[in-house]
């Protein structure tokens, strides 16, 4: 910890500094008589704290610290006076503490104390700022903190994930217990399992307690979040921020599309996510249609072929995506690709009851009736 004294009288700046030897670590780094703004400010940036008088002959000390922090905001100001009136203006100002002279030294500790608590505060802010914890749902929960690999986090029962992952979707809400109870089939008004259930996840989740806060809530619990990232989360509001495809834009489309890395809890079959799953899968689809449409308009077909092929994984009855498929095959002069296409689609339809539809089987029947005509001119040329 180091800091600066500011006092129009070197005794005094002495006798503070004698007394901050006694009790702490702090490295006083200079002492001023008169702090000068355009002398002395590059110190501000070696320094965490200031020890500042308030009554000084060339300028007040709570003016002084007003200017210090414009420059340095996150300055930790202590303000010593002789005067007990100063007190409301020096804590108006956002200063830690203030000081009565003359200093005794059980008063001082208390302040020194107080520094030591905002550090380590800044310090924590510091790190859950530059670490941000990871969730990820697509597909199965997973934890990852700044870049590490990814952690899967092992709950005691398969209840208590459930739960965590009930209240991870509804976080920021206060859930009733009798819901929560539902939720997990416990007997009515019976909430022992509940509590066990809810001690469970807090005892899983005691690694990642500075982003993640289960709290009792009068009738219910309420999951907060701090300083963390859902993957489906960031995709959703990556996706329904921007603007519509475009050449400008389709590298970003791109990069926010592999957020999505799967169906949402693909791995559980939990009733209860099945509408957020389909409604997910719904604006992945849509968003991917968008960007194989926009590389078939401009006949980027490889491009298009692999985003119409991410499709038909996901949806083997899309029309519009084996449609293109078989038409981008034809292009690229793969006839067994569209025979391929064409029959797998055609028998996913007849699994569902359906049939192809009328212009699709048209326009098979007339590339294999081209294709027919092609090859029979190709064999009459080798003849000749």
């Amino acid at each position: 910890m180091k800091a600066i004294l500011i006092d129009d009288e070197s005794l005094a700046l002495d006798f503070l500094e004698s007394q901050l030897k006694k009790i702490s670590d702090i490295s006083v780094v200079h002492k001023f008589v008169e702090f000068k703004i355009d002398r002395d400010a590059k110190i501000l940036n070696e320094i965490d704290v200031v020890f500042l008088d308030i009554e000084m002959p060339q300028m007040n000390g709570i003016q002084l610290a007003e200017k210090l922090l414009e420059i340095k905001p996150s300055l930790i100001i202590v303000f010593v006076t002789g005067f007990h009136e100063y007190a409301v203006q020096a804590f108006g100002l956002d200063s830690l503490d203030y000081i009565l002279k003359p200093i005794q030294l059980n008063r001082l500790k208390i302040t020194v104390n107080r520094i030591e608590k905002m550090l380590d505060y800044y310090r924590m802010k510091k790190i859950s700022e530059k670490n941000h914890l990871q969730i990820k749902v697509c597909k199965e929960l997973s934890f990852e903190i700044a870049g590490d690999n990814p952690e899967i986090v092992h709950f005691r029962t398969a209840k208590a994930q459930e739960l965590f992952l009930y209240l991870l979707l509804h976080n920021g809400e206060t859930l009733l217990k009798s819901e929560l109870a539902d939720l997990l089939k416990l007997g009515e008004h019976d909430y022992s399992q509940l509590y066990t259930t809810i001690y469970h996840i807090r005892k899983t989740l005691n690694q990642f307690c500075q982003y993640i806060l289960l709290e009792n809530v009068k009738d219910g619990y309420r999951l907060t979040l701090n300083n963390v990232a859902i993957d489906i989360v960031e995709w959703e509001n990556s996706i329904l921020s921007a603007p519509p495809v475009s050449k400008d834009n389709i590298n970003k489309y791109e990069e926010i599309m592999k957020l999505y890395t799967g169906p949402y809890l693909q791995e559980y079959n939990y009733f209860w996510a099945e509408a957020e799953r389909k409604r997910l899968e719904e604006l992945w689809l849509k968003s991917a249609h968008q960007i194989a449409g926009f590389y078939l308009y401009y006949n980027y077909l490889e491009n298009a072929e692999k985003w119409y092929s991410k499709i038909y994984k996901l949806t083997p009855a899309n029309e519009k995506a084996n449609f293109s498929l078989m038409n981008i095959y034809d292009r690229f002069g793969y006839g067994v690709l569209v025979d391929h296409q064409f029959n797998q689609y055609k028998s996913t339809l007849i699994e569902l009851g359906l049939e192809v539809e009328p212009h699709i089987q048209n326009w098979y029947e007339q590339w294999i009736r081209n294709k027919k005509r092609s090859d029979h001119k190709s064999k009459s040329l080798k003849g000749v």
